[in-house]
């Protein structure tokens, strides 16, 4: 891969050192070409063959995400309508390389961060269904996120500064309103739900008027399903955002304080994704997407509740 190394790769994972993981622990697949890199904040991926790929943490940080997804996955794709990458085989550490990782099903699709926005609505029922069979109730012993599905309050100093101070921030007003309208909405006070963490553009595959899949596991976690909802802002446009919140209303009944915690949530993120924009421009994408969707919508509620499993009695 060409350019300056990236910033947050702290183990590199060539197609060598790949190849040579693949030989120790899973030889039979060993021999199967290795082909386009992609790298995101916390993995590098190499496509494997046709039909598979490679997942490798790059940082130590990163590295216990691998864990919950081995040992949680299996079980969420199980009941998600659309395709996720369970484990197909998974590694562990050696003296090649130091943490767990992963040979995952290969999805063919375009990350939905590189495709037009307004094409989005025709599967924007599809994500809002997918991501209600993710927010089911979380058992006791699931994992635990402190960045994602906590309350608002617990980022409250962190997001302020950011939104504050970052620079280069597009509709500063409007993401610090929207912020601090969430952060007075009522807290959620009902029983866990499994959140999966991040399911922005970046981690979504469309194909045509479909949704194709739903990536990146690694912040799973339960809590408070409204940082999920966030991908309403991230994703959509005003269409589809309303496709995706009727949808989700009609399936699970989130409350108007939900939605208002899942707007700020999305406020939130604006400044993360705009972090590294020569690194991650389609992320940067999302980053300005979202808040120019922010500064666009009216005030007043995302939508009115109906009734569903979690809905207000």
């Amino acid at each position: 891969m060409s350019g300056p190394h990236h910033p947050l790769i702290e183990v590199e994972v060539s197609a060598a050192l790949a190849r040579d993981l693949l030989a120790e622990q899973h030889p039979d697949l060993a021999r199967l070409p290795l082909h386009g890199r992609v790298h995101g904040w916390d993995n590098i991926t190499w496509r494997l063959g046709d039909t598979l790929a490679v997942r490798f943490p790059v940082r130590e940080v990163s590295a216990p995400l691998v864990v919950n997804e081995h040992r949680w996955l299996p079980a969420l794709a199980a009941r998600v309508p659309v395709p996720v990458p369970a484990p197909v085989r998974t590694g562990r550490p050696s003296g090649l390389y130091p943490w767990r990782w992963t040979v995952v099903p290969w999805f063919a699709g375009t990350v939905v961060a590189a495709t037009d926005v307004s094409g989005r609505t025709t599967w924007a029922r599809e994500l809002a269904q997918a991501l209600a069979a993710v927010h089911e109730p979380a058992p006791a012993d699931a994992p635990v996120n402190p960045y994602r599905g906590v309350p608002l309050a617990a980022r409250a100093e962190v997001v302020e500064k950011r939104l504050a101070d970052a620079p280069g921030i597009p509709h500063r007003a409007a993401l610090l309103d929207a912020w601090r309208d969430g952060l007075a909405a009522p807290a959620w006070d009902r029983p866990p739900v499994w959140v999966h963490g991040d399911p922005h553009p970046g981690n979504l595959l469309s194909d045509g008027d479909r949704l194709a899949a739903l990536l990146d596991f690694g912040d799973l976690g339960h809590g408070d399903p409204a940082s999920d909802l966030a991908t309403a802002w991230l994703t959509f446009d005003a269409a589809g955002r309303a496709a995706f919140v009727a949808r989700t209303a009609t399936l699970q009944g989130w409350d108007d304080a939900t939605w208002r915690r899942a707007r700020a949530w999305a406020a939130a993120l604006v400044p993360v994704f705009l972090a590294h924009p020569e690194d991650y421009p389609l992320m940067a994408d999302v980053g300005r997407h979202a808040a120019a969707q922010l500064a666009d919508e009216a005030p007043g509620p995302v939508a009115a509740p109906v009734a569903g499993p979690f809905a207000a009695t």
